[in-house]
């Protein structure tokens, strides 16, 4: 790599931070990581060049590639880098040219594609126009050597006033502040800055988002923010100077503002249920947890059950509600189809598909039987239940929860006139049936099961309004609206929880009890 040329805007690397980098590739050796710098350009014919120049050789000799995708530029941004690059001798650097314009958001697209095709494990995303200084890319680097990180983020406002001091506007800086405020607040963050273009990415997390469904224009970045969100994964922040020079601005900053509003807002509507956002389901598929704050369908179900009972929980999943069972004493055999080895801490576990006929070897064993949100998944939960009873002491009892499609939301969607599945909650759209308050009470009935306590959760707002700090209001909002659920079920319940007792037999177990007299029933024929 040629020697820096820091006149630019002389900015010095921490050398400190590249010996490290250097000396984890030492101790590491072909384990290092493959990182690969990938520069989106556009009209930089003025500035790429000087972008390549300042990087540090030392983090040039340890990267796998740095790869440079021009959007269609109507400049001479290629022939100027192209000569540059044969001149300067930078075997590592690839330069390409879209055959059309794709847009800051469909360039990075193909960026990640072509990252990923090449087995790389970690791509960092800087700019052509010289706006993020090439100096800081040990900076994000150090971050996934020595804290396993997966995104990292280089921020102008981690430190107070470098963003200002570097040049950013006045303007800039305030809608800066009050877009990520808000971000923020919606995405349960705190983040100092959102719209940073210096990122690093591993292509692990790339994997599993749907990153190809997001916006080819520059409200990307956000979108990309939330499916990292979405897929559980930390983000880690570093300082990064600031710079604004004579660079052209492509971005209208009103529409820009509006598009990250509607971003961030149809996120937690998806997360919601009420809409579906294909973009923020992870490739994997939504990730079911417990729901650990009050009221919650499994808080109640937990409450419900009493210490020291034998229960059968059907549609245990990976153990979530057995393993507070358990904390409760419970002896607790559970039934799913997920593999017996990813099973742990359960006294008994059947591997079974719920939608087949559930034939178990054991008989009236258990004191409870809990279906936690799964008969909404069945095609036929009729059988299921009836099947359930089979395996309930005499005076056993059910549980089971069900979410409620007559919900508010719901109704004002249908009204609308939208029905929409989502990747979790009401709409879920692995959901194959669908329940009110009266529809679940007669699925009850007709498998033979009489109601003896309802219950009702809140609208999951713990899962809503995660903002550090907000827990006292959560809590105070999910008691209000919990009282408000109970006076009014039908409309304000966002889930359904019963506990039912068996009312009637089916006639295999109806033969063993004896009958007050020897006569056979009337509409039987004796045997020959």
């Amino acid at each position: 790599m040629a020697e820096a040329d820091h006149t630019e805007k002389m900015i010095r690397p921490d050398q400190a931070k590249v010996r490290a980098v250097v000396e984890h590739k030492r101790r590491l050796g072909d384990k290092f990581p493959r990182y690969a710098v990938f520069i989106v350009a556009y009209e930089a014919m003025e500035r790429l060049a000087a972008v390549l120049r300042r990087i540090p050789p030392e983090i040039y000799e340890v990267l796998t590639e740095i790869y440079i995708f021009d959007d269609f530029s109507r400049d001479r941004t290629v022939e100027v880098t192209r000569e540059y690059l044969a001149e300067a001798r930078l075997e590592k650097v690839s330069l390409y040219k879209n055959p059309r314009n794709y847009g800051y958001g469909g360039n990075q697209k193909l960026g990640y594609e072509y990252a990923i095709a090449k087995g790389y494990d970690y791509v960092l995303l800087l700019h052509g126009d010289g706006q993020y200084a090439p100096e800081y890319l040990p900076d994000l680097m150090l971050p996934t050597l020595e804290q396993g990180a997966e995104v990292v983020f280089g921020s102008r406002m981690l430190e107070p006033g470098a963003a200002r001091a570097g040049g950013m506007p006045m303007y800039k800086y305030l809608g800066n502040r009050v877009l990520t405020a808000f971000e923020n607040f919606i995405l349960g963050l705190d983040l100092t800055e959102f719209h940073s273009g210096y990122r690093l990415y591993s292509t692990r997390l790339l994997q599993k988002i749907q990153y190809k469904l997001n916006t080819d224009d520059f409200h990307f970045d956000t979108q990309i923010i939330i499916q990292g969100l979405a897929a559980g994964e930390r983000i880690v922040e570093v300082p990064i100077p600031t710079y604004y020079g004579d660079e052209i601005c492509h971005v209208n900053g009103m529409k820009y503002a509006l598009d990250v509003v509607l971003s961030v807002l149809s996120y937690r509507l998806h997360q919601l249920g009420i809409m579906r956002k294909e973009r923020y389901v992870p490739v994997a598929g939504p990730e079911y947890q417990y729901k650990d704050f009050p009221a919650s369908s499994h808080e109640q179900i937990i409450d419900v059950i009493e210490p020291g009972s034998d229960v059968l929980d059907l549609g245990c999943g990976h153990g979530l509600i057995a393993a507070r069972l358990k904390a409760k004493g419970c002896r607790v055999t559970g039934v799913d189809r997920v593999a017996a080895e990813e099973i742990a801490g359960l006294d008994g576990y059947y591997c079974a598909d719920l939608n087949a006929e559930l034939c178990l070897p054991c008989g009236r064993d258990f004191d409870y039987v809990v279906l936690a949100d799964v008969v909404e998944h069945l095609a036929e939960p009729e059988k299921l239940l009836m099947a359930a009873r089979r395996y309930l002491t005499e005076d056993g009892l059910l549980v089971m929860s069900v979410p409620n499609i007559a919900l508010w939301v719901y109704r004002l969607s249908l009204a609308a006139g939208r029905f929409e599945y989502t990747g979790r909650g009401v709409m879920d759209r692995t959901h194959l049936r669908f329940f009110t308050l009266v529809t679940a009470r007669y699925l009850l009935w007709q498998a033979g099961f009489n109601i003896v306590e309802e219950r009702y959760a809140p609208v999951p707002f713990h899962l809503i309004i995660t903002l550090p700090g907000a827990k006292g209001f959560v809590d105070f909002l999910t008691r209000a609206y919990h009282l408000l659920a109970r006076l009014w079920p039908r409309l304000f319940a966002y889930q359904l929880i019963f506990k039912a007792r068996i009312v009637r037999l089916e006639w295999e177990e109806l033969k063993k009890i004896p009958v007050p007299v020897p006569e056979p029933h009337p509409h039987l024929k004796a045997g020959p």
